[in-house]
């Protein structure tokens, strides 16, 4: 059965890593290698895995239950994904009081015959506030561990023990860490004042930046995750700002009359793309943030807007009504070479460049409504993603080109979405009835 198996697997093997050491914590029989699998290939499917409950090795002090909540947080944060296909428990064939977490007291075929080709085992053990947890991922068709971690810390820590072994599946399985870590910046509206806030990628964590008691617009993060820049009329012009997030200090960056935008960051986060309309009308420029040096970009009598840097800083996609409506360019990093990208539709805004560097994405018009599309760096081969009878607005890629957060608004509600970067898998992040906009994802 085995055997049969490994020739029907349904996905893609890339590249096999032999290890040349395995963690101490891992039993004597630990795979030997690392198997990354291309989740965006047209042909993938889901990973099919299994999670147990936790072995309670001992639990003093604290009387919660945290046997099926350790398996059951862990498949949450799996299937935010969209990789995972996760296997019903009332599916286990084994009998789980008797089952270890050794590769020698696993009966694999077990697990096999439901369909499971990885399995999640982890014990516990707990002494008034503080807990241990060890996790284990194993390759059900090869009989192997893929890897096991231990984690330590209060009982308070034990979501964050979850959200880093799911991040060490993901980089088993796919090289990458996934973005458990990572928070999603947005705007949200009440009353005639808005402000900026964060959330995670799980939707929790809900974080408060800026108290203006004013309109605040258009986050964008630093690449290093310390800071947002954003525009303000806290002074009653739009000016642009940059906040650190670990403190309240506020640095208003750009006052010059008329509108101050910000754009994206260069990738060394020396560099901020911004619009400003002092010349007359609006133009792209990039300003040096240690010097506050500017150096205007387009030189266009057309409006010329929302800049954003390729990931190796070399080109910048932007919008520009030039050709009689907005349509998504690019650009030289110098302002040079100014190429049309966007053809279909006469409206095509919110560029966001891929962090792979090989997809656009970008809201169009169509059929009355706003939706989220991506194309090549060329312009070729642009995929509609979203189809909702709402309005799909300002996308923002996640830090493994994986994912996308964008807005909507319609029937009555505005929320903020993630979705895959092939349009399936969305999920709500945040909804109100009152107003969220312009999200924007940390690249850490």
């Amino acid at each position: 059965m085995n055997n049969c198996k490994t020739r029907c697997r349904r996905f893609l093997v890339l590249v096999v890593f032999m290890a040349v050491m395995l963690s101490a914590f891992c039993p004597p029989h630990s795979a030997l290698g690392k198997v990354y699998i291309d989740i965006d290939s047209p042909a993938f499917q889901k990973f099919p895995i299994a999670i147990t409950d936790f072995r309670k090795i001992s639990q003093q002090g604290y009387q919660g239950e945290l046997s099926s909540w350790f398996s059951d947080t862990l498949a949450k944060y799996l299937e935010m994904t969209g990789f995972f296909n996760i296997i019903s428990k009332k599916a286990f064939l084994e009998d789980q009081k008797q089952a270890g977490l050794t590769v020698e007291s696993i009966r694999f075929a077990d697990w096999a015959v439901i369909g499971a080709e990885y399995l999640v085992k982890g014990a516990f053990q707990s002494n008034g506030r503080d807990i241990t947890a060890e996790f284990h991922l194993f390759d059900v068709i090869k009989g192997e561990v893929i890897t096991a971690k231990q984690y330590t810390g209060k009982i308070e820590d034990k979501t964050e023990m979850v959200r880093k072994f799911a991040g060490e599946i993901l980089s088993a399985l796919t090289g990458d860490e996934g973005v458990f870590g990572t928070k999603i910046a947005f705007v949200l509206k009440k009353g005639q004042n808005s402000d900026i806030y964060t959330i995670n990628f799980a939707g929790t964590e809900f974080l408060r930046v800026t108290n203006f008691q004013s309109l605040t617009l258009s986050p964008r993060w630093s690449p290093d995750g310390k800071f947002i820049s954003f525009t303000s009329y806290r002074n009653g012009n739009p000016d642009l700002y940059v906040k650190a997030l670990n403190g309240t200090k506020v640095e208003k960056i750009a006052n010059f009359d008329g509108i101050n935008l910000a754009g994206s960051w260069s990738r060394d986060g020396r560099k901020l793309l911004l619009t400003l309309s002092k010349d007359g009308n609006e133009e792209i420029y990039a300003m040096d943030l240690s010097s506050r040096n500017l150096e205007r970009l387009t030189h266009n009598f057309a409006i010329d807007v929302s800049p954003a840097w390729s990931p190796d800083n070399k080109r910048i996609a932007f919008v520009s009504n030039r050709s009689g409506s907005p349509q998504i360019f690019t650009m030289d990093a110098d302002g040079g070479d100014v190429k049309r990208l966007t053809y279909d539709g006469s409206y095509n805004t919110s560029p966001s460049w891929s962090p792979r560097g090989n997809r656009i994405a970008y809201e169009g018009l169509t059929n009355g409504r706003f939706q989220i599309f991506s194309a090549n760096e060329d312009g070729s081969s642009p995929l509609q993603l979203t189809f909702d009878n709402v309005d799909h607005e300002s996308p923002s890629w996640s830090p493994d080109g994986r994912y996308l957060v964008f807005s909507t608004r319609g029937s009555g509600k505005h929320r903020i979405c993630v979705m895959n970067a092939n349009g399936l898998n969305v999920r709500i992040l945040y909804e109100n009835v009152g107003g969220c906009m312009s999200p924007s994802w940390s690249q850490k």
